[in-house]
């Protein structure tokens, strides 16, 4: 598959894993949005054809790396979850810092830094609980993938295109079933796995404003598959697991 030498620009400015070298970066927290941003928006979650969820998200580009902010709410449920998160990744998108809080129903936090050589997570369920530290053998290449926030996938994704896509004549090549590996960590579940990606080439999908032509990716780890639509503007427009009523799709 081809895309125009204006893609090529857009990719370039989007998928960090490209820079050359990005130099260490303090680890203090970046403005609040600080810097340019490069997408935003919402995705609704759906199970069984219900909303049960909502994932509002920015994604900036700063002078240090970038900034993915994210807010997700429970729908139609007996009490409201409301959670928030933000990922701070250098130019070559690593990790700098990751930050997860529980607002509502219950308040709890969680850390996740890069220590030297590998990554290190503190946490706690509660205010008055107990601080908890776990460290991990990964590098700060390592991508996170968090429950409940769903822009995540789509940075990955263009981490994926970034490193699978070539430029030829001045286009962008994505060779079909092209496929590449990362190694991957859950906060939540205080777990990593690797998790392969894939190009599956173009699938026209029907979405609220109708039909379109859309790029198509395969996540897959021990557990589960996720396939996602991109438009050519790299932008997640619909996620699924397969073999699940689950789906994800951009409002």
């Amino acid at each position: 598959m081809k895309l125009s030498y204006r893609l090529l620009a857009f990719m370039m400015a989007l998928v960090w894993c490209i820079a050359a070298s990005a130099a260490p970066m303090p680890k203090e927290k970046e403005k609040e949005h600080e810097g340019k941003n490069v997408d935003s928006g919402s995705f609704g979650v759906f199970q069984n054809g219900h909303r049960v969820g909502t994932e509002t998200f920015s994604i900036y580009q700063t002078a240090n790396g970038s900034v993915i902010q994210s807010e997700f709410k429970t729908e139609n449920a007996p009490t409201t979850d409301v959670q928030t998160s933000e990922m701070q990744l250098t130019a070559a998108g690593d990790i700098r810092r990751y930050e997860w809080k529980e607002l509502s129903p219950e308040r709890a936090e969680s850390l996740v830094l890069p220590n030297e050589s590998f990554l290190n997570q503190k946490w706690s369920t509660g205010p008055q609980e107990k601080e908890h530290e776990q460290p991990y053998l990964l590098p700060a290449s390592t991508s996170i993938l968090d429950d409940y926030f769903f822009v995540h996938r789509e940075v990955l994704a263009w981490k994926f295109l970034g490193t699978a896509c070539k430029q030829e004549k001045g286009l962008v090549q994505c060779p079909l079933k092209q496929r590449a590996q990362f190694g991957t960590l859950n906060p939540h579940q205080h777990s990593s796995a690797p998790l392969s990606a894939e190009f599956l080439g173009r699938e026209k999908v029907s979405l609220k404003s109708g039909q379109q032509d859309l790029l198509k990716l395969e996540l897959k780890n021990d557990a589960g598959t996720w396939q996602l639509w991109l438009d050519d503007q790299f932008k997640v427009m619909r996620m699924s697991i397969v073999g699940e009523n689950t789906e994800v799709v951009r409002d």
